[in-house]
């Protein structure tokens, strides 16, 4: 069986029989007839197109441009509160007299607090996409999609608070199975409108949405999210950055490109090419600051690995620090997470 974790962030197409099977189980335990059918769609997108058309909006699609999907008119109304809101609020309710307040913080940090901001990431930036396909001229369509997506159960991501719930044993009858194998889906009295999970998703280590190659997140209809380190990027960026010099940095306005491209760049070639000074130097490395235009300084320090490459050489390393770093030591420290008076390594690796 997935792991929560897995499951969060798997991609390609899940077992269909197993998650129609878990939304028939939610219906169940809600009190409410199976539904008579299920709508797969391709992606959050369409799903959203396709609950705003059954909330009565398809004229403020039309208006935008948008294609509007054709969607059972038979689907009866919502009932997400029924099969999502109050078996969750019970299962929270469950948990929380089971632990108690002082042991509530120490469960969740054990089983969603890990998962919850990487998840949350992708929700939120998959909302964003989907309400910008009104285009900017759609401010009214582009509230009606966002509320659709408000109206949607989250499947794998709402794996965080599944985690939870299953470690203390109350997990909502059907919307496990559900998220073990399908995204985003609405419920409706006689329809279940179900979309999958993603077909890619690109991270970095820490778990940001990132790829410089292509998008970061993909669904099989082409809608697509791209992303730097966890930062929205256009979806030509990085490759219109070949040949990139330090003047079209310099020249860039928008902040958060600019540290795009200093990455790409490389640190310590833009050091050398702006004749940059050291701000401070001592035995553990060497710390640089870059004053930026219109953003916070970029303030690294230099570093040398202690242990030798194949060929005997010594490779050099610059690190991230927070621009209120003063020494080269409290830089050193920082990536540690102590203090600069706590940080005395007997050997640096």
């Amino acid at each position: 069986m997935l792991s929560w974790e897995t499951a969060a962030f798997a991609t390609g197409p899940g077992d269909r029989a197993r998650a129609e099977a878990g939304v028939t189980a939610a219906y169940t335990a809600a009190g409410l007839d199976a539904p008579e059918r299920f709508l797969w769609v391709e992606s959050p997108a369409q799903g959203a197109l396709a609950a705003a058309v059954l909330a009565g909006r398809a004229d403020v699609l039309r208006a935008a441009g948008l294609d509007v999907p054709d969607v059972p008119s038979d689907a009866g109304a919502s009932v997400r509160d029924a099969v999502r809101t109050r078996p969750w609020e019970a299962a929270r309710a469950a948990a929380y007299e089971r632990l108690g307040p002082q042991e509530w913080a120490p469960s969740w940090a054990r089983t969603a607090a890990p998962l919850w901001d990487r998840v949350q990431q992708i929700v939120i930036r998959v909302r964003q996409a989907i309400g910008d396909l009104a285009g900017e001229e759609g401010s009214r369509a582009e509230a009606v999609l966002r509320a659709a997506t408000l109206d949607a159960v989250l499947g794998q991501h709402d794996a965080a608070w599944l985690a939870q719930f299953d470690a203390l044993g109350t997990l909502p009858a059907g919307l496990a199975e559900v998220a073990r194998n399908a995204g985003w889906w609405w419920p409706y009295e006689r329809l279940v409108i179900i979309a999958p999970r993603p077909s890619e998703l690109h991270r970095d280590e820490p778990g940001r949405l990132h790829r410089g190659d292509g998008p970061a997140l993909a669904f099989p209809d082409g809608l697509a999210l791209h992303a730097w380190r966890g930062m929205p990027i256009p979806a030509d960026f990085v490759a219109s950055l070949t040949g990139l010099t330090r003047e079209q940095i310099d020249r860039e306005s928008n902040a958060e490109l600019r540290r795009v491209m200093l990455e790409i760049f490389g640190y310590d070639r833009y050091l050398a090419e702006t004749g940059a000074k050291p701000v401070h130097q001592d035995e553990t490395g060497i710390l640089w600051r870059i004053a930026l235009w219109g953003d916070e300084d970029v303030v690294m320090v230099e570093v040398v690995n202690s242990t030798p490459e194949p060929d005997g050489t010594y490779r050099q390393y610059f690190l991230r620090v927070p621009p209120s770093t003063r020494t080269a030591r409290e830089g050193v420290a920082w990536t540690f997470g102590v203090e600069a008076a706590d940080y005395n390594p007997l050997k640096q690796t």
